[in-house]
């Protein structure tokens, strides 16, 4: 198999996951706690991925000014793009309860989900085809910090978008298409930096670190603590020590 067909699919691997999640939502009505549970383990498996896989190997490979330079331009992009969706209906896209308008209470904001959707999920998916530059392979803490998150994040999501009037077409269109943009960020991110110094491997990776810790603070932890409340820390904790075991393995 091509390796820039390879990294695709594991991009599409991930992101399908998310898919998984929005069945669940759609067809079983998954207790509040329960999906805000399922958020705070995926919060604390990505950030396991940031500090163990993501920054270490920045770091290593390019030094610690371009990895620190790479982490903060990506939680300042993310930041931007964020408000910049959350001023047009997208602030409570991965809430499962009332949080979410509907397309009659805030026109456009269907779209802002979307994207915002796109936007949580493309640095994740780069970092997967990132891994197999150079005749390396994917990381399997990695891909399993990416599937392990994203199914209460189209969980949770898809039960807001349910709550808030919007269609199955809708629902599984945005989802489904999220997935395919993975699969094909993940092919793009291998084929567009196959010729890249280990220093601009280094800045893309701690870019998409950062703004996945980011999009971790402002969209997940906020709606795993919803109904978690004091239980949030310790569930976290456990998503860290899996994906650290995973890491190791």
């Amino acid at each position: 198999m091509p390796t820039w067909l390879e990294a695709g699919l594991w991009g599409l691997l991930g992101g399908g996951a998310l898919v998984i999640g929005a069945l669940i939502a759609w067809f079983t009505p998954v207790p509040p706690k329960v999906v805000a549970s399922v958020m705070a383990f995926g919060s604390g498996v990505l950030i396991s991925a940031v500090a163990f896989d993501l920054m270490e190997e920045a770091a290593r490979t390019g030094g610690l000014a371009a990895t620190a330079l790479g982490f903060l331009g990506g939680a300042v992009v993310y930041l931007a793009a964020n408000l910049t969706l959350a001023r047009r209906g997208a602030r409570h896209r991965k809430r499962s309860g009332n949080q979410q308008p509907s397309e009659d209470e805030q026109a456009g904001s269907g779209a802002a989900i979307a994207i915002g959707a796109l936007l949580d999920g493309v640095p994740e998916s780069v970092v997967l085809g990132l891994g197999l530059i150079g005749g390396g392979s994917v990381s399997l803490s990695v891909l399993a910090a990416v599937f392990i998150s994203n199914v209460p994040e189209g969980l949770s999501s898809a039960a807001g978008m349910k709550r808030s009037g919007r269609s199955a077409r809708y629902v599984f269109g945005v989802w489904g298409g999220i997935a395919a943009a993975s699969g094909l960020a993940a092919l793009l991110g291998y084929v567009l930096l196959g010729d890249a110094s280990p220093q601009l491997e280094a800045v893309i990776t701690a870019v998409a670190a950062g703004a996945i810790l980011t999009m971790i603070a402002d969209t997940m932890i906020p709606e795993a603590f919803e109904n978690t409340h004091a239980w949030t820390g310790l569930i976290t904790t456990v998503g860290f020590l899996t994906a650290f075991a995973i890491s190791l393995a």
